[in-house]
C-alpha cells in the first residue's frame, strides 16, 4: 500500500489524466499508481511526465539502449516494480538476464552506457573524465547530455516510487 494516498483517476485534472493514458498508451507508464500520488501535486507531476515523455518519445538514444539503462539502474536500486516493467521489446529476457557491462552480447555503445549507469547508480563519486572520453567514442554531445539526464531520471523515479511504495 503506498505511504501517500493515491487520488483516484477522477479526482485529477484531465490534464494529468490524458497524461497518463498518453504514457501507458506509449508504454512509458507501466502503472498508473506512482502518477496517483504525485497527483496531489498535479502540475509537478505534469512537469515530471513531460520530461519522461520527452526521454521516451523523442529521445537521441536508441529505444533499447534506454530500457537497458533503465533495467540496469532498476537492478542497482532494486526497484522491483521498475524490473517487472517491460517498456520495449528490444530487450530481450535473456539480455535482462545478463545485463553485465562487458557482456559480449551487448554492443560497444551498449556497454559504455550500462558501464555509466552503474557507476551513476551505484558509485557515482567515481565517474571521471575516461568515462565520459569512453561514451565520446560512441556518443554525440547532445547524447551525453540525454544519456546523464535519462540515468538521474530514473534513479530518482525508482528511488522515489519504491520509498512512497506507490506500485
Amino acid at each position: 500500500m503506498a505511504r501517500i494516498a493515491m487520488l483516484g483517476l477522477e479526482q485529477m485534472p484531465v490534464e494529468l489524466r490524458e497524461a497518463i493514458a498518453r504514457g501507458q498508451d506509449s508504454r512509458m507508464l507501466s502503472s498508473s499508481k506512482p502518477v496517483q500520488v504525485w497527483a496531489h501535486r498535479p502540475q509537478v507531476a505534469l512537469a515530471w511526465l513531460a520530461l519522461m515523455e520527452s526521454l521516451h518519445c523523442d529521445s537521441l538514444l536508441e529505444e533499447r539502449l534506454r530500457e537497458l539503462l533503465r533495467l540496469k539502474i532498476a537492478s542497482i536500486t532494486n526497484c522491483q516494480a521498475c524490473q517487472v516493467a517491460r517498456k520495449s521489446d528490444q530487450v530481450s529476457e535473456q539480455d535482462i538476464a545478463c545485463l553485465a557491462s562487458d557482456s559480449e552480447r551487448f554492443s560497444p555503445a551498449e556497454q559504455a552506457g550500462l558501464r555509466f549507469a552503474e557507476l551513476f547508480a551505484g558509485d557515482y563519486m567515481t565517474i571521471g573524465d575516461e568515462h565520459y572520453a569512453q561514451l565520446a567514442q560512441y556518443f554525440t554531445s547532445a547524447q551525453v547530455v540525454e544519456l546523464n539526464m535519462y540515468c538521474a531520471l530514473m534513479l530518482a523515479g525508482g528511488r522515489m516510487t519504491y520509498v512512497q511504495q506507490a506500485y
